[in-house]
Formats: C-alpha cells, structure tokens, sequence
C-alpha cells in the first residue's frame, strides 16, 4: 500500500535562491515533503568561482554528491579536494565548509532528512 503519489518536477520547476549565509552559493530544492516526500529532501547547490561558505553547523545529516567543478570541503579538522563523481557524508553537528578556488563553478546534490533544520555559523 502506498501513501505517496508519484512526483516528476521538470528542470524548468526548480527555482534557485541565494543562501544567505554564503555569497556565491545558490540553493534549489528538487523534492522535498511540499513534494509529497515523505522521508527526505533533495537539494542542488552551485557555487561560484572564488566563492566561499563559512564554517557552519546543521542539526541533521547532510549526504552529498558533487555533480561538477572541483571545490575544497572542510570536514572537522580535515579538508578534501572533491569533484565530479565523488560522495561525502556531514554527521549532524560536524563543523563543515566549502571555497572554490577553481575558475568553474561547483554543483552538488545535498539530501537530507524532511524537516527543521538549524544552522549555526562558527564564531572565529
């Protein structure tokens, strides 16, 4: 038995917004529980060339797959050249960053559970 309808949103449908937190960072959401999801959200990001997020916190898990470009994430204490094809997993309440140095931009796909999320800048 099945409590969803099935959803296909067109690439035309998804409307891209800036973030706030991050000049440069642009955020669309694919589907999430406005969509009839039930259980998690789908977010594609784009950051610009030269563009950076500050160190952060989110209360809920963040599983991401980087689409294009080639950016450094921070994660804790250790940072990762990612790119094209490659897969992060952000426990909740784990200190995270991005900068693009490159000259392209960057896209990844972000799910994360339906729901509230908070976000905490980290205070340098």
């Amino acid at each position: 038995m099945r409590d969803t309808d099935p959803v296909v949103k067109r690439s035309g449908e998804i409307e891209y917004e800036p973030v706030d937190a991050a000049e440069g960072l642009r955020k669309g959401v694919l589907i999430d529980d406005s969509d009839g999801a039930p259980n998690f959200a789908i977010r594609r990001f784009e950051l610009d060339a030269g563009a950076e997020v500050p160190e952060h916190t989110n209360e809920v898990e963040h599983e991401q797959y980087v689409l294009a470009g080639e950016y450094t994430v921070g994660i804790g204490d250790e940072e990762h050249t990612v790119s094209a094809g490659d897969s992060l997993l952000i426990p909740a309440g784990v200190v995270h960053w991005y900068r693009n140095e490159g000259d392209q931009p960057g896209a990844f796909l972000c799910a994360v559970p339906n729901g509230d999320d908070t976000i905490e800048l980290v205070e340098e």
